[in-house]
């Protein structure tokens, strides 16, 4: 079986992985000249810098691919995991204080009694045993499943009975539920912000993103080099199983047998082909709804499954020395966060569009564990850092006037640094990092074609959003579907578990086809093809 998979971000990489170790003959196609997608570093003083995801959770995820291609994540990265999953910060006219979050429960409880007292200490207690309530029902049935199982849903919901019920409810948003669940204003800033994680708003997504705590609190890893090492390390182990990988190489269109016939294979941008029996498309859905990979290929999805967008960002990537300022004691863990003072105007901006004034920042201090700087930090002090502001999304720059994506680019430089320094934090040397440290939703969108700078695909407000996503057999035969922009949604483990999917599908398909056609005997049953059986679009 031949397979082309188009793109080599986390989803196109598992996929990848799955089929190579079942012996599929495959080949990969990337524009850029690395793997990882949005998995990638930008240059510094320093070495490279972060530019796109930091956090490394849901290892099982990633142990179970492996094993599948009969090896071990640990053959092809090195992990350390983390005791302290995050720091977070408050401002004074916000209630002020700071919060670290671990991986041990009664040290969570502890220090959120010091923060907020014993009662809200109880009330966090009960909220992560509901959260944890809710990944052990939702794993299996919506993570793990090809597609989302609603009977296995419904079953999950039922087991949960009256703790899980308000969760559910279509009216539940996780801010309404957190507001319910917790008193402390600071503590349900914190937990809102886990709707971010997957491009959305903590007043418009569904109450039962909370289980993504529970997601994180059982276990985040540092990845020496980074991210983009695990983005190495699944290329290479796709390699050793047989897949062969060209980099700098852009996909024109998805090539099928006729108006509405199967998906025969790919059409480079030089007009060369590249024929196969299944193409894989890592990539945003919107994309091929868009056309932008040929006519055929805008029916593999309906237009539910690619609009409204999520949220995408402004991501920091650069070297400094940083300075507390303003006589606060502020100390940067390997993960931080620097809450805004009020929440609800951060997210009614980017609803309306706009840059928020009163962000919150993600910091990822890279050369840091804890709270204490790598001793293979360099000697001159330098610091590797990426900081993201949450953003709209946004047409590609070339989509707008020069002098408003500068405009925007300004803006962002400034209220980034003005945010820091209200925190009674400095980045020096000045002037402000160079412009090509900023990648700007503009930026995203012009990297990922058809993605209008959204970085986790279709957005997942109401309660229905998550079964509105494509699913791994998309509408076109032959043309599979893996990344964040496809079930089971966006993030690294996600986007690692569509990958999964895909393979699995089109095993599956391939199995459904080979097989022998019944006879014509009395009481012989036909089974119909998975490629054009009706299948859920979501």
């Amino acid at each position: 079986m031949r397979v082309v998979v188009v793109g080599a971000g986390i989803g196109g990489l598992a996929a990848a992985v799955a089929l190579a170790a079942r012996g599929a003959d495959v080949t990969v196609l990337e524009q850029a000249e690395a793997p990882g997608g949005k998995m990638r570093d930008l240059p510094t003083a320093a070495g490279p810098a972060a530019a796109g995801p930091t956090v490394f959770t849901m290892k099982p995820v990633f142990d179970a691919l492996c094993a599948a291609a009969d090896a071990r994540l640990e053959d092809w990265v090195t992990l350390h995991r983390e005791h302290l999953l995050a720091r977070h910060y408050w401002l004074e006219e916000a209630g002020g204080g700071a919060l670290d979050l671990t991986g041990d429960l009664g040290e969570n409880v502890a220090a959120v009694r010091a923060l907020s007292g014993a009662q809200e200490a109880a009330r966090f207690e009960r909220f992560c045993a509901r959260a944890r309530r809710l990944y052990d029902s939702f794993e299996a049935p919506m993570m793990r499943a090809p597609a989302p199982d609603l009977a296995g849903i419904a079953r999950a919901a039922l087991r949960g009975g009256a703790a899980l019920a308000p969760y559910l409810t279509p009216w539940a948003t996780l801010a309404r539920r957190l507001s319910a669940e917790l008193r402390d204003p600071r503590l349900r800033q914190l937990f809102g912000r886990y709707a971010t994680y997957v491009g959305g708003s903590p007043f418009k997504a569904p109450a039962v993103l909370a289980l993504i705590w529970e997601a994180e609190a059982r276990g985040v890893w540092r990845i020496e080099g980074g991210m983009s090492a695990l983005a190495r390390g699944l290329a290479g182990l796709a390699e050793a199983r047989g897949a062969r990988f060209t980099f700098g190489c852009a996909v024109e269109a998805i090539e099928t047998n006729g108006p509405r016939g199967a998906v025969t294979g790919v059409r480079l941008a030089d007009g060369a082909q590249a024929p196969a029996d299944v193409v894989v498309f890592n990539g945003d859905p919107a994309a091929l709804r868009a056309g932008l990979l040929g006519e055929a290929a805008r029916r593999a999805v309906g237009p539910a499954a690619v609009g409204p967008r999520s949220l995408s960002a402004f991501v920091w990537s650069f070297a400094a020395r940083p300075e507390p300022i303003g006589g606060r004691d502020i100390s940067l863990a390997h993960h931080t966060v620097l809450f805004g003072a009020r929440q609800r105007d951060e997210f009614d901006a980017l609803a309306a569009g706009r840059i928020p004034t009163d962000p919150t920042l993600y910091i990822c201090a890279q050369d840091r564990v804890a709270d204490r700087v790598n001793s293979a930090a360099r000697p001159d002090g330098l610091e590797r850092f990426e900081i993201i502001m949450n953003g709209p999304p946004r047409p590609a720059e070339d989509g707008r006037s020069p002098e408003a994506a500068q405009r925007e680019r300004d803006a962002c430089a400034k209220i980034t640094f003005e945010t820091l320094s209200r925190h009674g934090l400095r980045f020096p040397p000045e002037p402000r990092p160079e412009p090509t440290a900023l990648t700007t939703p503009s930026g995203f969108a012009a990297r990922f074609p058809g993605s209008s700078g959204s970085l986790y695909g279709r957005s997942p407000h109401g309660l229905m959003a998550s079964f509105l996503r494509p699913t791994a057999r998309s509408r076109l035969p032959g043309l599979y579907l893996a990344g964040g922009g496809a079930h089971p949604g966006a993030g690294v483990p996600m986007a690692a578990l569509s990958g999964a999917h895909a393979a699995e599908t089109i095993w599956r398909d391939r199995t459904s086809r080979s097989a022998p056609r019944p006879t014509a005997t009395p009481g012989g049953i036909s089974t119909g093809s998975a490629t054009t059986d009706a299948a859920p679009s979501r």
